[in-house]
């Protein structure tokens, strides 16, 4: 049963339902969050069913905890927003800071996890304190619909989370609009520079979660049980359709045919099929062009590398849906377009490396920056690595999977801005500095 840690906060003597409706600026009140959380949870089965039947995710995966995680941490911070004081230099008097909510934010989520991403997205946007309009994917709404369903029903008030479904007219429709005064896009490189383009029409600032091509180092010294199957389920899983996936494994040459050899093998006993089998943990990938897309990508990578896993579309009983095998690619060379290039698909490349340094070079060596991974004993080399890595969320021997209270963003050309965290309630509050003067004689 769903227990956030506001739930001391639920049953005031004489308090009814929904007589805490907001606590500051507009942001709802810790009663409806909290019951936000138990219908979510309530309601899992049904939004299970909604994701598994929009974007064929898996049934069986723990995605409703993860979601639960974080509306009980950003509901957790409704109440906590704080300024700070200071005494004035040169002119007597002292100053105060506010941070205060923008008003309306845009928010538009991708297909591959509108759960997640709808609490992620959307929920610090309005424990901030702002109103929220939220757009789905035009390939995926029902997720993200429901939950606002859910949301009414809590007791949020009204007006407050807002679902606009639609195609991309709907999403430059709201990244235009004079109201909206802050829009968090997440997704790919391509629209992500039309949404810039617009917001910058009205100087309107953005946060952008993107893609990414994520580094998996290991090393010499790694435990590679542990490393081969986070390599594979963390790369393969969802089908591959993930931004922080770890796509390209790196493994010294010392170890590097033995991980092949088990990354191969854990990819042949994955199970591809229904997503509604609570064993799947690969379902389809999202749509035919899709599918027709990562094909094509396999196939030319056949001619440049050497396939060890996988590498067909599912025929029999899966023929006339989009399921494509767990595929993996040894002896990918730096610089492919494999190892270059997104694929958001069930593609895991490998490629060797003899020292550190070339490690980090090729680890540093794409466009993307937003996660990297690395297995190894040394905990000099994990904390150097860690410094040194161009990316904005690293793991070392074990993945975090965006823990709610962790800030989780990329470099470069995986966006700017952050989720989690304290960070994350940053990027939805404006700061403000109140002046106020001290009368010279006066006390």
């Amino acid at each position: 049963m769903y227990q956030s840690r506001l739930a001391s906060r639920v049953s005031r003597p004489g308090e009814r339902p929904g007589d805490d409706k907001t606590d500051h600026d507009g942001a709802p009140g810790v009663c409806s969050c909290t019951r936000l959380g138990e219908l979510l949870e309530a309601n899992q089965q049904q939004l299970a069913f909604l994701g598994a039947r929009e974007s064929g995710i898996p049934v069986g995966l723990p995605l409703m905890d993860m979601a639960l995680g974080w509306v009980d941490h950003y509901m957790g911070w409704i109440d906590k927003i704080e300024g700070s004081y200071g005494e004035s230099y040169p002119a007597p008097g002292f100053n105060y800071t506010r941070r205060e909510p923008y008003g309306v934010v845009g928010v538009i989520i991708p297909w591959n996890g509108p759960l997640m991403a709808t609490c992620m997205m959307a929920l610090p946007a309005i424990a901030a304190g702002n109103g929220v309009v939220l757009k789905p994917p035009a390939l995926a709404p029902f997720v993200a619909l429901r939950i606002a369903e859910l949301a009414d029903q809590a007791g949020l008030p009204a007006g407050l989370f807002n679902v606009v479904p639609g195609e991309a007219e709907a999403g430059e429709a709201l990244v235009a609009h004079p109201d909206v005064a802050k829009v968090t896009f997440t997704g790919g490189e391509g629209v992500a520079r039309r949404v810039m383009a617009t917001a910058a029409a009205c100087l309107k600032p953005v946060a952008l979660e993107l893609g990414g091509k994520s580094a998996n180092l290991v090393f010499e010294d790694a435990d590679l049980d542990a490393a081969a199957i986070q390599a594979v389920y963390g790369a393969l899983g969802l089908s591959g359709q993930g931004c922080v996936n770890p796509t390209r494994l790196l493994v010294h040459r010392s170890r590097y045919d033995e991980m092949v050899s088990r990354a191969a093998a854990v990819a042949a006993s994955m199970k591809v099929g229904d997503p509604f089998d609570s064993g799947t943990v690969a379902g389809p990938v999202i749509c035919q062009s899709a599918c027709d897309r990562i094909l094509g990508i396999i196939a030319q990578a056949r001619r440049d590398a050497k396939l060890v896993a996988g590498g067909e579309r599912l025929g029999g009983e899966l023929a006339n849906g989009f399921f494509i095998q767990p595929t993996v690619f040894a002896d990918v060379q730096p610089g492919s377009a494999l190892e270059q290039n997104e694929v958001f698909g069930p593609v895991l490349s490998i490629t060797p490396f003899a020292d550190d340094a070339e490690a980090l070079a090729i680890a540093n060596g794409t466009r993307y920056g937003l996660g990297a991974y690395l297995h190894t004993n040394d905990l000099d080399r994990a904390h150097a690595f860690a410094e040194r890595l161009d990316a904005g969320y690293v793991n070392i021997n074990g993945f975090a999977s965006m823990a709610p209270v962790a800030p989780f963003g990329g470099y470069r050309q995986s966006g700017f801005g952050r989720v989690g965290g304290w960070a994350g309630m940053e990027e939805y509050l404006q700061l403000k500095n109140v002046f106020v003067a001290r009368r010279e004689g006066k006390r």
